[in-house]
C-alpha cells in the first residue's frame, strides 16, 4: 500500500507534467502565414515551398543568396 509521500510524489510528476504541457501549447504557434510573394525580389513563392516551409517570407533563391551573405 502507498504511503503518504509516494501519494504526494505521484501528484506532484503529474502536476508538473500538466504544466509542462500547457507551456508547450501555449508556446507552440496554432499556425505559421506564409509569404505568398517573395520579400526581396517580390516572385510569387510557389505554394510547395510555402508548405514545406511554413512562414517563410522569400522565394529559395532569394533566401540561399540570404543564408550565403551571412556565413
Amino acid at each position: 500500500m502507498a504511503d503518504d509521500l509516494d501519494l504526494a510524489s505521484e501528484r506532484e510528476e503529474q502536476m508538473r507534467a500538466g504544466a509542462i504541457l500547457a507551456l508547450q501549447r501555449k508556446q507552440a504557434p496554432a499556425y505559421t502565414i506564409s509569404a505568398e510573394y517573395c520579400d526581396d525580389c517580390g516572385v510569387a513563392i510557389p505554394a510547395a515551398r510555402r508548405l514545406a516551409v511554413p512562414g517563410c517570407e522569400r522565394c529559395v533563391y532569394c533566401q540561399a543568396r540570404r543564408e550565403v551573405r551571412r556565413a
